[in-house]
């Protein structure tokens, strides 16, 4: 069955949780109509080793969709990121302790590429469902923008993987608390919202069925 990668990172800067991980976790078992089976992987937020992580999973999975999700403390919306750019420049270390200032994250890459989702598309579908979604134009320069970076630079030279980008989620009510003034989104409003972005996705293909179901998955 084709494949649908989903990933989501550890805790960092001092959180317990990380929203994008405990989202992606909810799609573990589950599948898209008869056609796309989903994997789920949590990556490390460190410099290097997430990239490496992320292209043993594509080489593993070979997935035909892949949406890398991270955490956006501060952001109220559910952002789908446009661009990803060839820079490392970490205001705090990851979670191994590295802190690179100013450095390319592939030496002679091209200074950024684009995400190959439908963002149009799914701004719409996402609005239309009550969501509160938004493009961004900018996916910083910690780790997220990193991983965002590498699939594309992947994507680049591997054209089964028709579909690639990264998303920024805020924090759940339970971080936020801890945040006086910080936006959260619930977790099942994330879910709902991811749900949206995949079938979004899957609508390009006129001959999907779209409908979630059940099936075998995994935790890589």
């Amino acid at each position: 069955m084709p494949t649908i990668l989903l990933t989501g990172f550890e805790p960092f800067d001092r959180e317990t949780i990380n929203p994008s991980w405990e989202l992606v976790q909810l799609f573990v078992e589950r599948s898209f109509g008869e056609h796309y089976q989903v994997q789920v992987a949590q990556l490390a937020c460190e410099f290097g080793n997430a990239i490496d992580q992320l292209v043993d999973l594509l080489d593993r999975h070979q997935p035909e969709i892949v949406v890398c999700i991270g955490q956006a403390g501060g952001r109220a919306d559910f952002s789908i990121e446009r661009v990803a750019i060839n820079l490392d420049d970490a205001r705090i270390p990851d979670n191994a302790g590295a802190q690179p200032i100013d450095q390319s994250i592939v030496a002679d890459g091209p200074a950024a590429y684009f995400s190959s989702l439908p963002l149009k598309k799914i701004i719409r579908k996402l609005r239309d469902h009550g969501i509160p979604t938004n493009i961004s134009h900018t996916a910083g320069t910690y780790v997220c923008n990193h991983v965002f970076y590498g699939l594309m630079h992947y994507a680049n030279t591997h054209p089964q993987l028709r579909h690639a980008g990264f998303v920024h989620i805020p924090y759940l009510p339970a971080q936020a608390c801890h945040h006086p003034g910080a936006a959260s989104m619930s977790l099942e409003s994330l879910e709902k919202a991811l749900v949206l972005l995949v079938e979004t996705i899957l609508d390009e293909d006129p001959f999907t069925d779209t409908s979630m179901q059940f099936s075998a998955g995994t935790i890589c």
